[in-house]
């Protein structure tokens, strides 16, 4: 079986030296790749910038710098895979124009510098609209508050089978940890897990998945 998997931050250049990202290191992404590829699937893993790499020759590692790249890679990808994981941490807004070169401190006593951003586009919801039945679509939802209602919402939009909820109010989740501790949204059960590895909660959500298309098949 195959997957595409999308790991990372995406950057949305604001000139050539300059960008909006986040804190997204691609740990819980490329933890879910090795765990995939262990299990017996061929994974493709759309990644954004990212010091980390894979060495199982199971994993395809695709990389890529924006959200509109990103988009295309895994769009090229979708219809093929069996399974889509969306672990990226995508931009949601990008400069609506891009300098073409570097944008210089101002000399002229004006404090404010201001961005025009425009809204970049919503790779799982517009994915989603294109799934079908028998492919099963796994979304990421870090929240700071009302997280369940905000994962149980973004399952319904974007046409996902489960959601992994992460709360930053949870010590040791998130972003820059290797540590991670996750709660699997579905539309008829909540599985709350403990803190743990990043590995040991990437084989998690494998073995949740793997159990949910065993049931689907049987």
């Amino acid at each position: 079986m195959r997957v595409l998997l999308t790991a990372g931050p995406t950057y949305e250049p604001i000139d050539p030296v300059r960008f909006i990202g986040n804190h997204s290191t691609g740990k819980m992404g490329y933890a879910l790749a090795e765990a995939f590829a262990e299990a017996g699937f061929s994974v493709t893993l759309v990644s954004g910038p990212s010091a980390l790499t894979v060495a199982h020759p199971s994993i395809e590692l695709v990389r890529v710098q924006t959200a509109e790249e990103m988009f295309r890679a895994a769009a090229a990808v979708a219809p093929e895979a069996h399974v889509w994981v969306f672990a990226a941490a995508v931009a949601d807004y990008r400069p609506r124009t891009v300098a073409a070169e570097k944008i210089k401190k101002r000399d002229d006593g004006e404090d404010v510098l201001v961005l025009e951003l425009i809204k970049n586009v919503d790779i799982a919801a517009m994915l989603g609209q294109t799934k079908r039945a028998e492919q099963f679509s796994v979304g990421f939802a870090l929240e700071t508050h009302e997280e369940l209602a905000h994962a149980q919402g973004k399952l319904r939009r974007k046409n996902f089978d489960m959601v992994v909820l992460n709360s930053l109010r949870d010590a040791g989740a998130g972003f820059r940890h290797d540590t991670n501790k996750i709660t699997l949204v579905e539309a008829d059960r909540v599985t709350p897990f403990d803190l743990k590895p990043k590995a040991d909660v990437a084989r998690d959500i494998v073995s949740a998945i793997l159990a949910r298309l065993n049931a689907h098949v049987a």
